[in-house]
C-alpha cells in the first residue's frame, strides 16, 4: 500500500485525473507505469510511433485507426492525462454507482461516450456522418480478402439502408446510436485489464 501511495504522489494531477476518469489509485499507477514503458525515450509524452510497440495494435486490422483516435484532436503528442482520459472510455461501467443528476457531466465511460469513440473510428473525414466509402474502408480492413468486393459493397449498402433514417445515404451519430440500441456496448468496449 505504501508503494502505491508513493507512486501516486509522483503522478502529476493524480487526484484530478482519478476524479475525472473514475480510475482507482491502483489503476492509475498501472497506467502510469504502462505510459512510461511506451515512452522509451522519456520525453514525457507519447507519439503515434510509440504505440507501434503494442503488439495487439500491430495485429489489429483497425490498429492504425485506434492509434489515430488517441490523436484525434490534431496533435501529434499525447500527455499522460490525455492517455488516461482516452483509456477511461474503455473502463467498464460501475453498476453500483449512484445515478448521476442532470447537472453533472456524463461519465467518460458512459454508453454515449463509448459510442462516440466507436463512431469516430468510422467517420474519418470528421463530417459527423459515416459515408458508404468510410464504411467500406473499415469493412475491408476487418475482413481483408476473405470476402469479395461485391459482398462487401452489398454489406455496406444493406447496413446504410437499415441505419439511414433520414435518407441521406449516410449514417449520422444518432442513427449509429439507434442502430446499436440492442448491442451491449459496455461489454464490447470495455477493457478488463485493470482488475
Amino acid at each position: 500500500m505504501g508503494t502505491n501511495n508513493s507512486t501516486i504522489s509522483r503522478i502529476p494531477e493524480a487526484e484530478e485525473i482519478m476524479q475525472e476518469t473514475g480510475f482507482t489509485p491502483s489503476h492509475l499507477t498501472r497506467l502510469y507505469d504502462r505510459f512510461n514503458v511506451l515512452d522509451k525515450d522519456e520525453k514525457g509524452f507519447l507519439s503515434p510511433k510509440d504505440f507501434e510497440s503494442i503488439r495487439e495494435l500491430t495485429f489489429n486490422p483497425l490498429g492504425e485507426r485506434i492509434i489515430s483516435a488517441f490523436f484525434a484532436d490534431g496533435k501529434d503528442t499525447l500527455s499522460f492525462r490525455s492517455f488516461v482520459t482516452i483509456l477511461a472510455h474503455f473502463r467498464p461501467l460501475d453498476k453500483t454507482r449512484q445515478p448521476r443528476d442532470a447537472c453533472s457531466p456524463e461519465p467518460i465511460n458512459s454508453r454515449t461516450s463509448k459510442l462516440k469513440f466507436a463512431f469516430q473510428l468510422y467517420d474519418q473525414d470528421k463530417d459527423g456522418k459515416i459515408s458508404r466509402s468510410e464504411l467500406l474502408q473499415v469493412l475491408r480492413m476487418m475482413v481483408g480478402v476473405q470476402v469479395t468486393n461485391e459482398q462487401l459493397e452489398s454489406i455496406a449498402d444493406r447496413t446504410i439502408q437499415e441505419a439511414d433514417l433520414d435518407g441521406d445515404s449516410a449514417i449520422s451519430f444518432e442513427e449509429f446510436r439507434k442502430s446499436l440500441e440492442k448491442v451491449n456496448i459496455d461489454h464490447k468496449m470495455s477493457i478488463r485489464f485493470l482488475r
